[in-house]
């Protein structure tokens, strides 16, 4: 069982700790909603510097067009993903693969609310192709940070299958380490043309609220992943793929460090809020 494996009993408890000490501070009393808000466009903001758009806060903060160049539609993209996670756990819990499509569809700008979105072509995927996984011959638009060997479609669609069935029958394994499987199992499968980056961190985002670990979504795991680095994230993704226990632990390790980090995140906005300073 992953929960067992060596270091992770330890990283579940330390992110517990985190998260708890977050929701146990004052300011979440009174004040939820607005560190919630911030939280998310701080997860945003790491998403998109992982998937190489490395814009400081204010500047994510200040533009309202996210239209002119590929980076300024990968933040958009992790703007709206964001936005949207948090309405689809009803969803999730009866279609976790219906839910990837639409984060893929959300992703690209397509029936996305909000100004200025990119259409399908504008995001770099054909239209065909947005919402739904890629098929035989088709490539993707890769990440530079994912140098792994590409798996074919139909083992796509299988290890998908698995997964849904996994995340429907229920499991007893932490909250963490599923969120763990579900982040990394898509980052190694690249279902979609384009964003899998960010459509993976979504999802990971949506398991951690649905669990009840961060029912609130205000621990961002994005937040750690970018502080951690673009560097660290692929070498632990590495570990993910190999499969083996070590890499394995060293993957739900390397989530479980985020986790902790968007907790502190998150505790130094309501330290700020209760100074006044933010």
């Amino acid at each position: 069982m992953l929960g067992s494996l060596p270091g992770v009993p330890d990283a579940v408890e330390t992110v517990r700790r985190a998260v708890d000490q977050v929701y146990g501070h004052r300011v979440m009393r009174r004040r939820s909603n607005e560190v919630a808000s911030e939280a998310a466009l701080r997860g945003a903001r790491g998403s998109a510097a992982l998937a190489g758009a490395d814009w400081a806060l204010e500047e994510v903060r200040r533009r309202s067009d996210f239209s002119a160049d590929p980076e300024a539609r990968t933040v958009g993209a992790a703007l709206r993903l964001t936005a949207e996670a948090g309405q689809l756990l009803s969803v999730w819990r009866q279609s976790p693969v219906q839910v990837l499509a639409r984060l893929h569809l959300v992703a690209a700008g397509v029936d996305a609310a909000a100004p200025g979105a990119p259409d399908a072509a504008g995001a770099g995927a054909a239209a065909d192709r947005v919402g739904r996984p890629r098929l035989a011959g088709e490539t993707v638009d890769e990440d530079p940070l994912i140098a792994l060997a590409l798996p074919d479609a139909d083992e796509v669609a299988g290890r998908l299958d698995g997964l849904a069935g996994l995340l429907l029958a229920g499991t007893e394994a932490p909250a963490l380490v599923v969120a763990a499987v579900v982040h990394g199992e898509l980052l190694a499968l690249r279902p979609f043309g384009s964003y899998n980056g960010p459509v993976a961190r979504a999802a990971q985002r949506i398991v951690l609220v649905g669990s009840g670990l961060d029912p609130k979504s205000i621990c961002p795991a994005e937040v750690g992943h970018a502080e951690l680095g673009r560097a660290e994230y692929a070498k632990a993704l590495e570990g993910y793929v190999s499969g083996t226990p070590d890499g394995m632990a060293r993957w739900i390790g390397h989530c479980a460090e985020a986790v902790a980090l968007g907790a502190r995140e998150s505790t130094a906005v309501c330290e700020a809020l209760q100074r006044g300073a933010a």
